[in-house]
This record gives C-alpha cells, sequence and structure tokens, in this order.
C-alpha cells in the first residue's frame, strides 16, 4: 500500500500515516488497512486497493489542509493521535501527529448555543422524514441511520468528547450513560 501511494504522488508525497485498527492493535480477519497520506498540493480524494490479502483504504489530503483543520475538527485530533509515521518527509508527518496530540489534550472546543440547538433540530429533523417514510420501510432505513449517526455526534459535542473509533462507539456511550447506552444497543 505504502508502495502504491508513493508511485501515485511521486515527488507531491509528505507523509503516509497507518490509522484506524492497524494502530489500536485491533485488527481482524476483515479489517482493511487505513492510510492517510498527506501531499504537498491540492488532494481531496479517496481510494480501495488491494493489497495481498487485505483491503487498503487510502484518502489523500494537503498537509496544509489537515493543519489548519485540526483546530476546528471533531475527528481529525483522536484519529491522527495515535497514527503510526509509515513514511515521512521533513518530519511534517511528526509534527502534525504532535499538534494532534496538544489538541486532543485541550478538550473540544464548547458547544455554543446555536450548535446545541442545530444538533437537536437535525436529530428531529431525520427522526421526522424517517417517520413520515414509514410506508417506505428501505428510505425509512436509511433515514434512521443518518438519524443515529447525527445523535451520536450530538452526544459527543454535547458532552465535550472526542469522537472515539465506530467500533468502540457503542461500549464508549454504555460506559458515560447506561440508559443511553441500552436505547442506543436497541436501536441497533
Amino acid at each position: 500500500a505504502l508502495r502504491h501511494a508513493r508511485g501515485r504522488r511521486g515527488a507531491d508525497l509528505v507523509s503516509v500515516l497507518l490509522v484506524g485498527s492497524g494502530v489500536r492493535r485491533g485488527v481482524t480477519a476483515h479489517s482493511d488497512v487505513d492510510l492517510i497520506v498527506l501531499v504537498k498540493g491540492q488532494a481531496d480524494s479517496h481510494e480501495i486497493v488491494r493489497v495481498g490479502d487485505r483491503m487498503a483504504d487510502i484518502r489523500y489530503w494537503c498537509h496544509k489542509e489537515v493543519e489548519e483543520e485540526l483546530t476546528y475538527s471533531s475527528r481529525l485530533p483522536s484519529l491522527l493521535r495515535k497514527a503510526r509515521i509509515l513514511h515521512d518527509h521533513d518530519a511534517i508527518g511528526a509534527k502534525l501527529i504532535e499538534r494532534a496530540n496538544h489538541r486532543f489534550r485541550q478538550g473540544p472546543p464548547p458547544v455554543s448555543m446555536n450548535e446545541q440547538i442545530r444538533l437537536k433540530a437535525e436529530c428531529f429533523h431525520w427522526l421526522g422524514k424517517a417517520q413520515d417514510l414509514a410506508d417506505k420501510p428501505a428510505t425509512a432505513q436509511y433515514l434512521l441511520t443518518i438519524f443515529f449517526e447525527d445523535l451520536v455526534n450530538a452526544f459527543f459535542r454535547l458532552r465535550g468528547l472526542w469522537l472515539t473509533a465506530p467500533v468502540d462507539i457503542p461500549r464508549f456511550i454504555v460506559s458515560r450513560d447506561a440508559q443511553l447506552g441500552i436505547l442506543a444497543e436497541r436501536f441497533l
């Protein structure tokens, strides 16, 4: 996967970071390899390639845009703080991981009243849409997945917590709010 990324980006390549289950030591038989490829130029692309018996999920990002996004993103600091460097030019990836760790220790930005209202409105919006389309089960189920994703994001934002890995979300919610965790498990 590293050779593939090097071949794709060549001299534009800045850093290749391993993230996800590979870093958390949670690899299973069905796990993919998650890579973030930082480049000098514009890049906001994504590809999935087969490497041996695994799939590699490769996301290409401009390293300067990632640095800027670290200050306000609710996902990047927790994603990048434990990243493992596979390739690094001029220690740009190492510096980015250091900034992600610093940002993570600061905690997520506080939630304004307007954002609280927006989070609640979005959850009710998707729930209402799903209820309106109950006669179309496939569409309603799709809308309910969007509702659940927004509900999880609202839970983390309102509690001032960083998002966890998707596989850890139900367990994390149960550890913080048992009743909500039980409802989430029943919903899933």
